[in-house]
């Protein structure tokens, strides 16, 4: 009777102990969201930043008792890869990111995550027994010649997350090192994915992409990636609070070379975050904020071994992303080609121009589809049901200043189907202006490239859009301008030579 009784207590006591742990859980999910301005490192306001802004941040960090900081080697130019260690748990997390040069969002948060550690609040407590239970280990930035010019590769042209095996750059022979040397039980593969990724076959942008990479081509389910499977599906439920319906789970085929795939095999649990789009953030800012709090989440799930209450079938639910997103599409537009009307719809799909040593960019277009794209979504989407579009004109007077050109009624302009105008005498070195309209600066050649042909894919058309006669959409380097509407909505338009 008295076994019993005891029994009976201790599975009560149990229950109480996991419901306070639940609980402790909801309020620090809580906390960390609405006091993540605080936490923000505001030295780092946007995606382009380089090696020497992430140095000044670590030499800060070097100076918190809380951290220790160590030199693991150099890139093929030359730059410090450094780690960070937090902790002094038992259980092991390796944190990396931007081992693509041009994926910085990860980056972002994870010095948000130190400022957390480091600031003084209500949850010094939890902070401490944290990092009682975990050590942390942090690569900032892995690809450091890559993120200086911003691009994948790195200074050699290999794609580090193809040289797990070979080791055929010294960034791949660091992270395998030290990957060997602390043997972590969780690992999170930090990255950026294109905006242009969907939940499934839906038109919500894939903000967030989660994956436990296979092992091996038979994606066999093993204690290693089970558990990256559980921390997923507690990952995504805390993150679905914040934006439903904009988790995905990144493709699963077994890639031999890569790193998370093989970590995995290694014996690391491998958590893949995959950063995407969201709409009206270029800069990935409340992006940021996501990873920062997908990433606390689970160092508090690993800590407190939360993840094991969660079900694998629960990560399998999670939809497949599909890319099916365009920049802009107009749907049902009237086209006229050789005297006969055509309905088709357009989509748009832009690139980023690096400028300024690649710390900022312009927005290039360029046709990517044409049809029927009843399969995809856009960003912005415009539906042209009986209107007809037509080819933006050249405006037929010349100007000899920029000055000119600003103090134009562009929506006068734009009634009248113009959309490009020409600029004799003064030099200008830009390529894009953000004026609202596009400049010519040779006539000679800009008269005949303008006059690219509609609907024709991998142009930049400019196209004006009529409803009964009447302007009412103008697209100029892809970006539509309504005429029933006061704002300017044309990012940047493009300087043609």
């Amino acid at each position: 009777m008295k076994t019993k009784i005891l029994l009976i207590l201790l599975i009560y006591f149990s229950h109480i102990s996991q419901g306070q742990s639940i609980m402790d859980k909801k309020q620090f999910i809580e906390q960390i969201a609405n006091k993540y301005n605080s936490y923000k490192e505001v030295s780092i306001k946007d995606r382009r930043f380089k090696h020497k802004d992430v140095q000044a941040l670590i030499e800060k960090v070097k100076n918190n008792p809380l951290f220790q900081v160590s030199l693991l080697g150099k890139s093929i130019e030359g730059r410090d890869i450094s780690l960070i260690t937090l902790g002094t748990g038992q259980t092991k997390v390796l944190l990396w990111s931007q081992m693509h040069g041009d994926e910085s969002t990860a980056t972002m948060a994870l010095f948000d995550i130190f400022n957390f550690f480091t600031q003084k609040d209500e949850s010094d407590e939890l902070k401490k027994d944290l990092l009682s239970k975990v050590t942390l280990y942090f690569i900032p930035m892995l690809n450091p010649d890559g993120a200086e010019v911003w691009k994948r590769r790195n200074a050699y042209e290999i794609d580090l997350n193809r040289d797990a095996i070979r080791l055929q750059s010294p960034e791949a022979m660091i992270l395998k090192n030290i990957r060997d040397s602390i043997n972590p039980e969780f690992g999170f593969n930090l990255h950026d994915q294109s905006i242009f990724y969907t939940v499934g076959n839906t038109p919500k942008p894939a903000t967030i992409s989660f994956l436990a990479p296979a092992f091996n081509y038979e994606k066999d389910i093993n204690e290693v990636r089970g558990r990256a499977m559980k921390l997923i599906a507690e990952l995504t439920e805390t993150l679905y609070q914040f934006m439903p319906n904009q988790i995905a789970k990144y493709n699963d085929d077994f890639e031999p070379r890569a790193f998370g795939d093989n970590i995995q095999k290694w014996g690391t649990s491998v958590i893949l975050i995959e950063s995407g789009g969201y709409p009206n953030d270029p800069e990935k800012q409340y992006i940021r904020k996501m990873n920062f709090i997908a990433l606390m989440t689970g160092i508090f799930s690993i800590a407190h071994q939360n993840w094991e209450k969660y079900q694998i079938a629960q990560y399998e639910a999670i939809p497949f992303n599909e890319r099916l997103l365009k920049s802009l599409i107009l749907r049902n537009l009237s086209l006229k080609k050789n005297n006969k009307d055509y309905k088709v719809d357009v989509a748009y799909l832009y690139s980023e121009i690096g400028i300024d040593n690649d710390r900022n960019f312009y927005y290039k277009n360029a046709i990517d589809e044409i049809g029927d794209l009843s399969i995809y979504y856009g960003y912005q989407e415009v539906d042209c049901v009986g209107m007809t579009g037509e080819e933006g004109k050249v405006y037929p007077k010349k100007f000899s200043s920029l000055q000119e050109i600003k103090k134009l009624n562009l929506r006068d302009l734009y009634k009248e189907g113009y959309t490009s105008v020409v600029l004799e005498k003064e030099k200008i070195s830009e390529d894009f202006t953000t004026l609202g309209i596009n400049i010519l600066l040779n006539t000679d050649k800009r008269y005949k490239k303008v006059g690219s042909p509609l609907a024709a894919m991998g142009k930049n058309p400019d196209i004006v859009i009529r409803q009964n006669g009447k302007v009412r959409y103008v697209v100029i380097n892809g970006f539509v301008q309504d005429m029933e509407k006061e704002s300017n909505t044309i990012l940047n338009s493009l300087i043609y030579r």
